[in-house]
């Protein structure tokens, strides 16, 4: 999870930062074109990861992911807040390393999320939400053993929902939706500005997903008190959520 943090986290951010190279030969370059490259940067490297590491870690690189995940009951409380550590760790580590790399950069602003000119906090931290809301509600429904109708790769779905939330919150909050990758960029940066924001709004909107999913949308027959066994039992492999083993979600965890 450290290490897969640490490489995605350097390539999203370093693609956003070369948005600030001064580009001469190009004309045709402008801000809208550098949001497709920086969301597909995001995207992609998500999607990457998540394929490279998910039978490892369970590539969950987002507190949001992990968090809904342990609403969900598929993860224990210990590894959730293992893993939210390695995640911020891993993001305080690739950005150090990029801000030395990018050391000559003019007013590098290192991918600090910002409330962009005319968005207030109210309005910032209900993009945030909306963000990782679309994204935590697809980590779910995609790594759902349950289904049977998605033949598609659920890594690239995922990186596609990350791409779609920066594609959305980028010209209003920079697009946290990660609350390890925006700590790591206040933190090298030494900005806290609205800080809270991302990590008050990705909470929100991962919780929400993840209770509107296994509450409303896709609800499980199994019994809660069961179910929250997991919490301090540990993951569905050692606890079988419903007895059968069809019925387990497994993409996101560690196998």
């Amino acid at each position: 999870e450290f290490l897969a943090m640490s490489l995605f986290i350097f390539i999203s951010i370093g693609s956003a930062l070369g948005f600030n190279f001064p580009v001469v030969a190009n004309k045709t370059s402008t801000r809208s074109q550098d949001n497709v490259k920086v969301s597909l940067a995001f995207g992609l490297s998500i999607a990457t990861m998540a394929q490279s590491v998910g039978h490892i870690s369970g590539a969950h690189l987002n507190p949001a992911v992990t968090l809904g995940l342990l609403l969900s009951c598929q993860i224990s409380i210990f590894k959730a807040l293992m893993y939210i550590l390695a995640q911020c760790l891993g993001a305080v580590v690739a950005t150090a390393i990029l801000s030395g790399v990018t050391s000559s950069l003019p007013d590098n602003s290192l991918g600090l999320n910002a409330l962009s000119e005319g968005i207030n906090a109210g309005q910032g931290l209900g993009i945030e939400i909306i963000a990782t809301f679309q994204l935590v509600l697809c980590v779910l429904a995609t790594t759902d053993r349950r289904r049977n109708d998605v033949s598609g790769s659920a890594p690239l779905a995922i990186g596609l929902s990350v791409a779609l939330g920066h594609l959305l919150a980028i010209d209003y909050t920079g697009c946290g939706i990660n609350p390890a990758r925006s700590f790591g960029s206040a933190l090298i940066a030494n900005n806290f500005e609205n800080h809270w924001i991302f990590w008050v709004g990705p909470i929100i909107g991962g919780a929400s997903a993840a209770l509107i999913y296994d509450f409303i949308l896709a609800p499980r027959t199994s019994d809660l008190t069961d179910r929250m066994k997991v919490w301090t039992s540990g993951q569905v492999e050692e606890y079988d959520l419903e007895g059968d083993d069809m019925n387990s979600r497994v993409e996101m965890k560690p196998k």
